[in-house]
């Protein structure tokens, strides 16, 4: 069986060289189509989706059990890695530009591979626990200059470990989700008690997401050197954020409704496989990490993962770019987030989903949301001569993000969703 990360392999159906789904990619995904009203779990090759409910219906994939018939990928992700990477290296197989089977029959063609074009997509997950971290250097120290001491805009504990807080599953939603204007609790400048009123500061978080395949026990903790087998694949998210609400609320304990009214993710879920060749060291990290967050020395573990954001005003045609980012310079990794988050025995399950918080670079067009862009809105923004300190109703917001290869990319597509008028 070849690798299926193999940059030489090419599909049989065909992949343009900035498509963000080649062979070397295969994300796994949820879907529906006129002929097929129950969800099916799909994976995203060019621009058709292969029909992996159906293929194993038929014979065609085969694990150690039936797991594409749940309409999630739950049953999937909680085989683990050995089985992950033989239902992998199975499908590459399916879509070589060499293997005949699905090829040259156009009655199966029909059957297992439709235009995206003609699916509707789904939360790919059923999710239990949503967890958020604080993941970037610069962009915690952007917020902790605005708002603290600019000469110490970090916390004394945000270099010694990965911060970070409990979110609301309930309300993440897939790309293309629109959603009202929060209403809440806010402070008004000078004001001597809080008001109710719609949400004024409606901000947008670039971030990366993974999702956890095999769980782990109460009671145990995962070490650095084993988080990566825990973790099925990543989307992009966005994590729309109140900052007016928040302002008022997240003393003493954080973020809560002004963060839990909608969190978007991106419908294709990329394996952590996928990423293998575009792994990086990441930045050095000063003081180095106690014991238990501290990397082996040939692991690298951060993903050179390049971002994008977008802004569309309702008035306007097409989108503007705003920003973009890296997740390679994220200070703590993905292991090192799994490695803290079961440090007391904190249990891991199929599902749980993880964040890594804003995702923003050293320079201003890199910083991750509207609160960074407008410097806490003292600097409007210009999207095609309109100003923007904070989102305006009907604005619609679009991520995307890819690893770029010799000759093709592996991306994640993107995620979307647009600001509708509060409800009162």
């Amino acid at each position: 069986m070849s690798n299926p990360n193999n940059p030489e392999l090419k599909s049989f159906v065909p992949v343009s060289a900035d498509s963000h789904f080649p062979i070397q990619n295969l994300p796994y995904g949820v879907f529906t189509s006129k002929d097929y009203k129950d969800p099916q779990v799909g994976v995203a090759i060019g621009d058709k989706v292969l029909n992996l409910s159906f293929l194993e219906r038929e014979g065609h994939v085969s694990l150690s059990q039936k797991v594409f018939q749940g309409g999630s990928l739950n049953d999937f992700m909680e085989l683990g890695p050995a089985e992950w990477q033989k239902a992998r290296e199975r499908i590459s197989e399916l879509l070589r530009e060499d293997t005949p089977l699905i090829r040259d029959n156009a009655s199966l063609q029909q059957q297992c591979l439709l235009p995206q074009s003609e699916v509707s997509m789904h939360i790919p997950v059923k999710i239990g626990d949503y967890t958020d971290f604080y993941s970037s250097r610069e962009h915690a120290s952007n917020v902790g200059s605005m708002f603290r001491d600019k000469n110490n805009p970090l916390l004394p504990n945000w270099t010694h470990l990965p911060v970070g807080y409990h979110g609301r599953a309930s309300s993440v939603v897939v790309s293309g989700t629109d959603f009202h204007r929060p209403c809440g609790q806010v402070m008004p400048p000078d004001a001597s008690a809080p008001k109710f009123a719609p949400c004024s500061r409606l901000d947008y978080e670039l971030e990366m997401a993974f999702f956890i395949g095999k769980g782990s026990e109460l009671g145990k903790a995962v070490p650095v050197s084993e988080a990566e087998n825990h973790i099925f694949g990543l989307v992009l998210m966005n994590d729309w954020s109140a900052r007016d609400i928040q302002k008022w609320e997240y003393q003493p304990l954080g973020p809560f409704v002004s963060k839990s009214f909608a969190t978007s993710i991106s419908p294709w879920v990329v394996p952590l496989a996928a990423l293998k060749p575009f792994a990086v060291k990441g930045p050095e990290q000063d003081p180095q990490p106690l014991d238990y967050l501290q990397h082996p020395s040939d692991l690298l573990p951060h993903y050179q993962i390049d971002l994008e954001v977008y802004l569309k005003p309702q008035e306007l045609a097409s989108k503007q770019r705003i920003s973009r980012a890296s997740a390679g310079n994220l200070y703590w990794s993905m292991a090192q987030q799994l490695a803290h988050h079961t440090v007391t025995g904190c249990n891991l399950r199929p599902g749980d989903l993880m964040a890594s918080g804003t995702v923003s670079g050293k320079t201003e067009d890199s910083r991750g949301c509207l609160l960074e862009l407008s410097w806490g809105g003292k600097n409007p923004l210009t999207v095609a001569e309109q100003q923007r300190t904070f989102l305006k109703d009907g604005d619609e917001v679009t991520m995307t993000g890819w690893c770029q290869g010799d000759g093709y990319r592996v991306g994640f597509g993107e995620v979307k969703g647009e600001v509708l008028p509060a409800k009162l």
